[in-house]
């Protein structure tokens, strides 16, 4: 039995720990650093540089090798092209959701394959588990750090090759384990922010890729409050919008790149009870029986709430039982039967 499993060493403690516990079980480990964006390398907001120096460090701390690999190429093509795309549109795409398929367990994969890898490993909270012959999906033990939802675009080669040592542990766990080894990075803060790109002030890092093109901010009677520099700059339930309805907070509940136009309301506004989900990938079932009751997430965030799911041509229905707030097209819908996810797709703008 091939034991060589290549993990994503990112520099966090997530992955470092991932390592740890692989080496420890007997696995023969390689750690692999993905450099995945160049543009404006040496920017502030750019902390590739330090991720190298801590991935490389903990590399020796346990003792095994570790590669480094460029694929902002394939980055640029295959996930930033087309959320710039999806911003250019009116909607909120969800970079994370296409890294992970398109270059962590696809770009990623490949290449630990060429290395002589049977499987890779990442730091993600959430777990794979085999049953008659095919891989399934299931939430991580540690229900306020589940990462199950970026991973609704995996198939059953992707899912067969990956492990998720962490999937049964809590985030205290992770960094008990990574204090008690004396992995130098055990309280290094979680990052977050663009997928491989880091925390950049959002307006002002997307304004290098779109034009900003200035129109109004309307009420949903159509009256104009304001001005805005831009749609693509909006995100539906954003709250820092520079314009108000009156003493309640207001948000984004619509954007409309076809007049150029933000719409804004009361929290109220921003509550919907139906939507629907396209480019649909099933990780359980082949179809999703109409009418199944299933627990749907709208958001990396959101705890999910119960709703009706039914199938719409090739698309799917979803009848939340009460309204949810913030659903906004071209973010992922992630449909869970139990802790297992047995489907996701994009939010569809109707």
């Amino acid at each position: 039995m091939n034991k060589h499993i290549v993990v994503g060493l990112s520099g966090g403690v997530d992955s470092a720990v991932t390592a740890w516990l692989l080496k420890d079980k007997g696995f023969k480990v390689t750690g692999l650093f993905m450099k995945n964006w160049e543009d404006d390398d040496d920017d502030e907001f750019c902390t590739s540089k330090q991720d190298l120096i801590d991935a490389v460090s903990v590399s020796e701390k346990i003792g095994i090798d570790i590669e480094v690999v460029n694929f902002a190429k394939e980055y640029k093509e295959k996930v930033f092209s087309l959320f710039i795309s999806g911003l250019e549109k009116g909607i909120t795409p969800n970079p994370d959701i296409l890294c992970n398929s398109e270059i962590k367990f696809e770009a990623f994969l490949n290449h630990a394959i060429k290395m002589g890898a049977s499987k890779i490993a990442t730091g993600h909270y959430a777990n794979v588990y085999e049953k008659n012959g095919l891989h399934f999906l299931s939430k991580g033990f540690d229900g306020t750090k589940d990462q199950s939802y970026f991973l609704h675009r995996l198939n059953q080669t992707q899912l067969a090759k990956s492990v998720f040592p962490l999937g049964g542990l809590l985030k205290s766990d992770v960094r008990d384990l990574a204090k008690k080894h004396s992995l130098h990075n055990h309280d290094r803060k979680d990052s977050t922010g663009i997928c491989f790109i880091g925390e950049r002030p959002f307006a002002d890092f997307i304004s290098q890729y779109i034009k900003k093109t200035p129109g109004s901010i309307i009420n949903e009677d159509g009256k104009v409050i304001g001005k805005h520099n831009g749609v693509n700059f909006y995100t539906i339930g954003q709250r820092k919008i520079g314009v108000s309805l009156g003493p309640n907070p207001t948000y984004v509940i619509n954007i409309n790149p076809e007049d150029n136009t933000v719409v804004v309301g009361t929290k109220e506004d921003l509550k919907k009870q139906e939507m629907f989900v396209r480019n649909i990938n099933y990780l359980k079932y082949e179809k999703i029986e109409n009418g199944m009751e299933c627990l749907v997430k709208v958001r990396y965030k959101h705890k999910g709430e119960m709703a009706t799911v039914t199938n719409d041509g090739d698309n799917l229905k979803v009848l939340f039982h009460k309204k949810v707030e913030g659903i906004a097209p071209g973010q992922s819908a992630a449909i869970y039967e139990g802790d297992d996810l047995i489907a996701g797709g994009f939010i569809m703008k109707k």
